[in-house]
């Protein structure tokens, strides 16, 4: 997660805070949310400090469940959509799947939207939404205290240019890949030749996803998500299908 430059006021205010008595000891509160016409079985993968949720559950519409991250926990959550699996939870996605299980063990497949977390044990977190790995629905992250709203509330897959899209089996389109998943080039993959800020600039794909959802990374050097830096420690609303950030 890159640190936004304009956040350094933010930064100072906060530290100012925490040294008048900032909590750097207390764990912060997830509330994932289904704002979504369907269900969606969200994905958890962190660090090993604490597997939150077992790593994977059903959220069904209208549903919201409440999990606990202690301090030092980072890690990522993202919805999976399209999902069946059996009494011992094996089966698949067609979305955002994480090796074929309900509960999950690692990152799961691009594309999926994605909210990162860090729970610094220092009394401060960061947190973004990142269209890096691609999109499948939207998702919004707002802090309950302090700190604003990011994430994506646009549909992109109904406008997802079509050689980023994936469709079900009944050829709906379900997800949008990055560039870099649909194509494994250095130049959108910004590796090798392509691997610093100066040479791996924004492309049309890119700008797809920046444009419609300007507040989530669009790429690996995206400089103009929303990353607060430093936020004083504070519980996180996580929305799938937002109706807006505000």
């Amino acid at each position: 997660m890159a640190l936004n430059p304009n956040s350094k006021t933010s930064i100072l205010f906060h530290m100012l805070l925490f040294i008048l008595g900032g909590n750097v000891a207390s764990a912060a509160v997830f509330i994932l949310e289904n704002h979504c016409t369907q269900t969606v079985w969200p994905g958890i993968s962190g660090n090993g400090a604490a597997t939150l949720g077992g790593g994977g559950f059903t959220l069904q519409p209208g549903s919201a469940v409440n999990l606990t991250a202690p301090s030092g926990w980072s890690g990522r959550i993202w919805a999976r959509t399209g999902c069946s699996f059996d009494g011992s939870g094996n089966g698949k996605c067609v979305t955002g799947d994480c090796a074929g299980g309900l509960k999950c063990t690692g990152s799961g497949v691009p594309p999926a939207t994605l909210a990162e977390f860090t729970i610094g044990n220092d009394g401060f977190d960061l947190y973004d939404v990142s269209l890096v790995d691609g999109y499948n629905v939207g998702m919004s992250v707002q802090a309950t205290e302090g700190c604003g709203a990011t994430g994506c509330a646009a549909d992109l897959n109904a406008a997802c240019p079509a050689e980023l899209q994936v469709r079900d089996g009944g050829g709906a389109v379900v997800a949008c890949k990055s560039a870099c998943t649909a194509f494994n080039t250095a130049e959108y993959c910004c590796t090798g030749d392509y691997s610093s800020p100066g040479t791996c600039p924004p492309t049309r794909y890119s700008d797809f996803f920046k444009s419609a959802c300007p507040l989530a990374y669009s790429y690996a050097f995206d400089e103009d998500g929303f990353d607060l830096g430093a936020c004083l420690r504070s519980d996180y609303i996580i929305t799938f299908c937002p109706i807006s950030l505000y």
